[in-house]
């Protein structure tokens, strides 16, 4: 089941007593009413790697410093955290209302660090409405949702890093193409052409290096899975974790434990000390037979990294559309109007026929 929670932690203005929401771009604080702007102070000191092998044997795989409550969407599952009175609120995912009297209390790892939005979401509603402009048979009414100022909402998926030293001793073999040229006959005589082959000769050794922010996605979506194409952040604007860039926007909670976690990071280090070792190996290909892969102090963060959600719902089926709140690159599935394609056919078929008839 998915976690989200609202992190709104209301801060009032000092001008007004409006509610002060996270500014895009900055380090600050906003009053959309009266312009008041209030400075988020960093930390003099760096977000923490915490050390990963205290978390799991001695404090536990469920450790947690803080407890949140959560609103559970009837729809579509999703979790939702409110601190801030409201009347009423919408899940980030499907849309449908959140009820106040089913809030359930949970804890969670405090995060360390995350990516600030870089973008507001009057320029994310530009980005999705400039795309569904562009893009052929698409009904209207998602044409419309594209200028619903409350389609849109900025969300802070969660993910675990993990950093280690790495090191493998391994044994394989080595391959250096070589050409033999051969004698073939054909339908013009004889001919000759070069057919490459494979010299093999062993190989071993011991490859060693820092593995640095090995990125595992902290929330189980069977059915609401980030496209690849968004999941890039630059993580060298990480800053460390302040509840006051949560201010306006939705935070989900992760379902994949520490634990899980950090058994998904063994497989991506696994993946780069094969890269590592295919490189010292060397030649044009290479086999490996063997390897022993350990990894040493292994530390990890919990972060918080920027997307924007809008959902359509066209013939039953739900669409989602993200878009990265750092780098603003957009990705989703879109909804074809059968009607649109259906006329489109009929009128060329109609100017085919019309030709036809003026050219008898």
């Amino acid at each position: 089941m998915e976690k989200t929670l609202n992190s709104e932690v209301n801060k009032s203005c000092a001008n007004c007593g409006a509610e002060l929401k996270f500014k895009p771009g900055s380090h600050q604080l906003t009053c959309e009413y009266c312009g008041y702007e209030e400075f988020i102070e960093q930390a003099k000191s760096s977000f923490e790697e915490l050390e990963l092998e205290h978390y799991l044997k001695v404090v536990g795989e469920n450790a947690y410093t803080e407890t949140i409550d959560l609103l559970h969407c009837k729809n579509c599952g999703a979790n939702q955290h409110v601190e801030e009175n409201y009347k009423s609120l919408q899940c980030v995912y499907c849309g449908e209302p959140l009820i106040r009297e089913d809030i359930e209390k949970e804890g969670w790892i405090l995060p360390g660090a995350l990516v600030p939005f870089q973008l507001d979401t009057k320029k994310a509603r530009s980005i999705f409405k400039k795309w569904v402009g562009q893009i052929w048979f698409a009904p209207n009414n998602l044409k419309r949702a594209a200028l619903d100022p409350e389609g849109m909402r900025g969300l802070y998926l969660p993910y675990w890093t993990f950093d280690a030293n790495l090191f493998a001793d391994y044994q394989g073999k080595r391959g250096d193409y070589y050409y033999e040229t051969q004698r073939i006959r054909t339908k013009n005589g004889m001919q000759t052409r070069q057919v490459r082959k494979t010299r093999w000769s062993s190989a071993s050794g011991t490859v060693n290096g820092f593995v640095d922010d090995i990125l595992i996605n902290a929330s189980e979506k069977k059915r609401r899975e980030i496209p690849g194409k968004i999941a890039y952040w630059n993580l060298k604007e990480l800053v460390a974790f302040n509840s006051k860039y949560l201010a306006g926007f939705v935070t989900e909670k992760y379902t994949i434990s520490l634990k899980e976690g950090h058994h998904q990071s063994f497989q991506k280090a696994k993946e780069t000390a094969y890269s590592w070792i295919r490189r010292d190996i060397g030649g044009d290909t290479q086999r490996i037979n063997h390897a022993d892969i350990k990894l040493s102090d292994e530390t990890f963060k919990h972060i918080l990294l920027p997307v924007y959600i809008s959902s359509y719902r066209y013939n039953g089926k739900e669409f989602l559309f993200y878009i990265n709140g750092q780098t603003g690159v957009l990705s989703g599935t879109r909804p074809y109007s059968f009607w649109k394609i259906f006329f489109l056919v009929l009128f060329i078929l109609v100017i085919i026929a019309l030709i036809a008839i003026f050219a008898q």
